[in-house]
């Protein structure tokens, strides 16, 4: 059983290693043709075809976590297929290969992949999209940024309340034109403070061109006041942290689950609404389950009987099942989100419903016939 084991697992990581590499290769050119127009406008900055070509190359572990489970199936399937069209799957059965075996033996090989989903998802790609932000920073002057308006954070401080707005932060973490808006017990808003920069310390933030506001809604006479004031320098104890900061910055996507985690724990305490993160984070916990999912989609297709010519339809088809989860994934995010549901139903109902059909045709294909 173990030459068994090591020629099913020898022949399917070949199968996927090249099938990998193809789409990362065809994800190479489109990203560098795009890119190509950012070189026509920053190449008086000194931002040319090398700097392109490594920025590029950063974005490559993004892609290899999207597409790894896609790639586990197709390799899958044409590994499957082409030892039923040689005759060498009945060889296997007759050997002692059963079905149920066959299942065990292809669930520990997704459960490696799935592993190395979730690494290459939580540690290599947030490393590499960092990186690739700061090969940007050097000619476009900032690290991140979130829509035009940056990012907004809350925070509660005993009855007062702060909302925080951030445009961008750049490499050395200083923060871009940050505005913080204070509202008492009420929910009036109390003052309104405008910096040109910031630096984050230890419990608090140290502004920088200050510009202060304060509304006095509650002066003689029932006459509201606006105070206007200025400083150069102004220290606001805050709990927000530049961990924190930089994480509402990035897109959820871009985030490991960690970092989710802490986020998502951090709105929550503030009353701020989660469903787009939570979405997110148990994405990101089922995700590299899916390529479990994908190896049993792939068993049922070494019980099937090819023509000489027939396997490329099959292996075809198994690229429309892989394209289609992935649009489904994506799909059932936005719906959970716009409709408000449960954040784990919503991340997990695209696995669970291509598990449903690999078991339904497992059963059929493999057991009944």
């Amino acid at each position: 059983m173990k030459t068994i084991r090591r020629l099913i697992y020898l022949e399917a990581v070949k199968a996927v290693a090249f099938v990998t590499f193809g789409f990362l290769c065809l994800f190479f050119f489109f990203d560098f043709v795009d890119e190509l127009q950012a070189v026509s406008k920053s190449s008086a900055l000194g931002y040319g075809v090398p700097q392109a070509l490594l920025y590029v190359t950063l974005l490559v572990p993004s892609h290899l976590y999207e597409l790894l489970p896609i790639t586990v199936l197709i390799g899958t399937i044409f590994v499957m297929a082409r030892f039923a069209q040689s005759s060498e799957y009945t060889i296997l059965r007759t050997s002692g290969l059963g079905p149920w075996r066959a299942l065990r033996m292809l669930l520990v090989f997704g459960a490696a992949f799935a592993l190395l989903t979730f690494t290459v998802g939580d540690y290599l790609t947030p490393v590499s999209d960092r990186a690739a932000q700061l090969l940007k920073t050097r000619y476009q002057g900032t690290w991140a940024m979130t829509g035009n308006t940056g990012a907004w954070l809350r925070e509660k401080q005993g009855a007062m309340s702060y909302a925080v707005n951030v445009v961008s932060m750049d490499r050395d973490g200083t923060l871009k034109n940050p505005r913080i808006f204070e509202f008492d017990d009420r929910g009036f808003v109390a003052s309104q403070t405008a910096a040109a920069s910031a630096r984050i310390g230890d419990g608090a933030w140290t502004l920088y061109g200050v510009e202060k506001q304060d509304y006095e809604t509650r002066s003689s006479g029932d006459r509201a006041r606006i105070a206007f004031s200025s400083q150069p320098e102004l220290r606001w104890p805050s709990s927000l942290t530049s961990d924190m900061v930089s994480v509402a910055l990035l897109r959820p996507d871009k985030m490991s689950t960690i970092d989710l985690f802490e986020y998502t724990r951090h709105l929550n305490a503030n009353g701020q609404v989660t469903q787009r993160y939570e979405i997110e984070f148990w994405r990101k916990v089922f995700y590299p389950l899916s390529c479990l999912v994908m190896v049993v989609l792939a068993l049922p297709f070494a019980y099937l009987h090819f023509r000489q010519s027939g396997i490329t339809s099959y292996v075809f088809g198994g690229v429309m099942i892989g394209i289609s989860f992935f649009l489904l994934n994506n799909v059932f995010g936005y719906i959970g989100n716009l409709r408000n549901w449960w954040p784990w139903i919503t991340a997990a109902a695209p696995g669970m419903i291509y598990s449903l059909l690999s078991l339904g045709a497992f059963g059929w294909l493999v057991l009944r016939r």
